[in-house]
């Protein structure tokens, strides 16, 4: 038996799907937060998770991500800050875990479990996580651009709420230097 599957982590039960649609990701997390109803749980589970992938795309989630990330679940999730901060943890540590195996899937239960407007305030909140460290690097970019196609956004929409963030794009930084 394996370290990962003695704290629950096993790796051929992460990508799998449980009975009620979700992610082995989402139910970890919806487990620590079981004081809310269930549906609710799922959509705050898989927004911090969606949060966390795009600040671990650059391979590091900053001090100043982790933080925008619990400002975000409880401005926007109406969590109590030790619920965000719980949250955020195991949504970082399930992302740098299973990143690659769980990004799609939980997104697309996002999407299923969200209203359009949802979609689009998480839009928004991905680019404020990524420029939380006052950069947004090109990984973070693609990254938010990927979750912006999973959730058929257009390219026109997508780059609409990117203009917003445009002092902050690493790419953009070089470009105005010159």
């Amino acid at each position: 038996m394996s370290i990962l599957d003695l704290l629950g982590f096993a790796r051929s039960s992460a990508s799998q799907s449980t009975d009620d649609g979700s992610t082995e990701t989402v139910r970890r997390i919806v487990q620590k937060l079981d004081a809310l109803e269930p549906e609710r749980a799922r959509y705050i589970a898989s927004f911090a998770y969606i949060l966390s992938r795009v600040a671990h795309a650059d391979l590091d989630i900053s001090e100043e991500e982790t933080l925008a990330m619990e400002r975000i679940l409880v401005d926007l999730g109406h969590l109590p800050k030790d619920q965000s901060i719980l949250a955020v943890q195991i949504a970082k540590t399930q992302s740098k875990l299973f990143g690659g195996t769980e990004n799609f899937l939980v997104t697309r239960e996002f999407k299923e479990l969200a209203s359009r407007e949802q979609c689009h305030e998480l839009l928004h909140c991905l680019f404020a996580v990524s420029a939380a460290d006052d950069s947004i690097s090109s990984a973070e970019e693609a990254a938010v651009k990927q979750i912006a196609s999973e959730l058929n956004f257009t390219h026109q929409q997508f780059a609409e709420v990117r203009s917003q963030y445009n002092e902050q794009r690493d790419v953009l930084r070089g470009v105005r230097q010159e």
